[in-house]
């Protein structure tokens, strides 16, 4: 946990403009490093097409940031569809900044693995009274090799459940 930690702060420090120092490149101009993204067209829920993401190995990808997010009291909820061809599994993974500090929530009990159809997943992320994200990161978790393809990709707020 404490790697992750470190890791995130340092990948904030980096994207908000602080100091920086390259380590190593990943020149993204051909796919021989296994890792592709496309659309594809012809495989898809909703809308023109999905996104088709080939991973050599354990990957997590950011597919987005959100903030200024008004979910204060509410359940923020990050949910998608997914298609799998893959030797591991896939989940969604929200980070959210509050108050400068870092959590997250893994959709672990939602994951898909080996060859499946379109599945939904998602998973959750509860905000108390007084809790506001400054900003949310949303992540798709690969734990192994293979195809994913992605679609129908939603944020959303809902009501705290009652206890």
């Amino acid at each position: 946990m404490r790697h992750v930690l470190f890791t995130f702060l340092l990948f904030l420090l980096v994207c908000s403009g602080g100091w920086a120092q390259d380590l190593e490149k990943f020149p993204l101009d051909d796919a021989a490093g296994g890792l592709s993204a496309a659309i594809d067209r012809a495989v898809k829920v909703e809308g023109k097409g999905a996104l088709k993401i080939t991973v050599p190995g354990p990957s997590t990808l950011c597919l987005g940031e959100a903030e200024g997010l008004d979910v204060e009291g509410a359940l923020l909820v990050y949910r998608a569809r997914v298609k799998t061809d893959l030797a591991g599994a896939v989940y969604l993974e929200l980070w959210a900044m509050v108050d400068g500090k870092p959590y997250y929530s893994r959709g672990l009990d939602r994951q898909v693995q080996g060859r499946s159809d379109w599945t939904a997943i998602r998973t959750p992320f509860r905000f108390e009274k007084g809790q506001r994200p400054e900003k949310v990161l949303l992540n798709l978790v690969v734990t192994g090799k293979g195809t994913v393809w992605l679609d129908d990709v939603v944020l959303s707020k809902e009501p705290l459940p009652q206890q």
